[in-house]
């Protein structure tokens, strides 16, 4: 970080063109920044739980950088290929990448051609929300909670298939980690996407489902589907226990959003879009939109968020790993 009296200094010589080279574009670019259009990459498709919570920060996070944010989503790959474009983008602060725990903790071990490395390709900006996982079954079967699920595994080890929302996605990882917890043996069925592994759990093609709160909510509302356990409270599954409450004791996989810039950005750009982030988490309508579709927000420095990031890749690679679990 420059020291306040060369920072001044600095600018002065840049602003007289009398300082050329490196040190003058960090100092004007720290003065500047941003002086147009912001973009975030969304590597998920319009519409999808991703999106939905990146286009709430969107419009708060315009009013605190005093320019345009535009949402770009660029889907394909499990989420890889806009995380790819976002991480190699001219590092100035004006390409931004919505970070997950699938693209960035478990994305390289079910990749094995990443087109970026999650920790030296990009820096962490700040964290914006969590979700959990709930496990949802199809409501034919005989199981009314999740002891009695646990139970009728065990007793029909070949009877259960648990869909997930594609291979090496944080929902088939949750899956294998239940198995680990609880000794229980499932067969494990991919999905292209939310939407069709959900149609076949309704119509009982499967019979047990991991996903989160937002893409569950209406369906088992409406009595489509039952959920027997969640990994921690949300709103909509208040009457829903949590799997510990249910006997299983560390368990409590969850889904996290972050904002990331390509590595090589400006410290002093990083730290205004930390400043305008931090500024965006602490308003109380966004904190309430978020629980509303059941995103815990999350509001927590670089450094933290940059130690989760390495926590979960341990995590969620591993398991990864252990299952030999790769992209389709």
């Amino acid at each position: 970080m420059t020291h306040p009296p060369l920072r001044r200094a600095l600018l002065g010589l840049a602003a007289a063109g009398l300082l050329c080279g490196p040190a003058a574009s960090w100092a004007a670019t720290d003065a500047a920044y941003p002086t147009k259009p912001v973009t975030i990459i969304v590597p998920f498709p319009a519409g999808g739980g991703t999106d939905v919570i990146f286009r709430s920060v969107q419009i708060r996070l315009q009013a605190a950088l005093g320019v345009s944010v535009i949402i770009d989503n660029r889907a394909g790959a499990g989420g890889t290929v806009g995380t790819g474009f976002g991480a190699k983008a001219t590092p100035d602060g004006y390409t931004l990448v919505a970070a997950t725990t699938t693209t960035i903790a478990s994305a390289e071990a079910v990749y094995p051609k990443l087109p970026y490395d999650p920790l030296k390709d990009l820096a962490p900006v700040g964290t914006i929300g969590t979700t959990p996982f709930v496990l949802v079954v199809t409501p034919a079967l005989a199981a009314r909670d999740l002891e009695g699920f646990v139970d009728y595994a065990k007793a029909n080890p070949k009877a259960l298939n648990y869909g997930s929302i594609g291979n090496g996605s944080l929902s088939h990882l949750t899956g294998e980690l239940f198995k680990q917890r609880t000794g229980i043996e499932m067969t494990h069925v991919p999905y292209r996407g939310a939407a069709p592994a959900q149609s076949d759990l309704m119509g009982g093609q499967i019979q047990a489902l991991f996903d989160n709160p937002p893409a569950l909510m209406a369906q088992v509302r409406g009595g489509r589907m039952r959920a027997l356990a969640i990994s921690e409270p949300s709103a909509g599954f208040t009457d829903v226990p949590s799997f510990e409450q249910a006997g299983i004791k560390d368990f409590k996989p969850q889904l996290w959003y972050g904002l990331m810039a390509p590595a090589a950005t400006p410290p002093p750009v990083l730290q205004r879009l930390r400043t305008a982030l931090d500024k965006v988490m602490h308003d109380p309508a966004l904190r309430a939109d978020m629980l509303s579709k059941g995103v815990t927000p999350w509001n927590v420095p670089p450094e933290t968020f940059a130690a989760q990031i390495r926590g979960d890749i341990k995590l969620w690679g591993g398991i990864a790993r252990s299952v030999n679990a790769k992209a389709d």
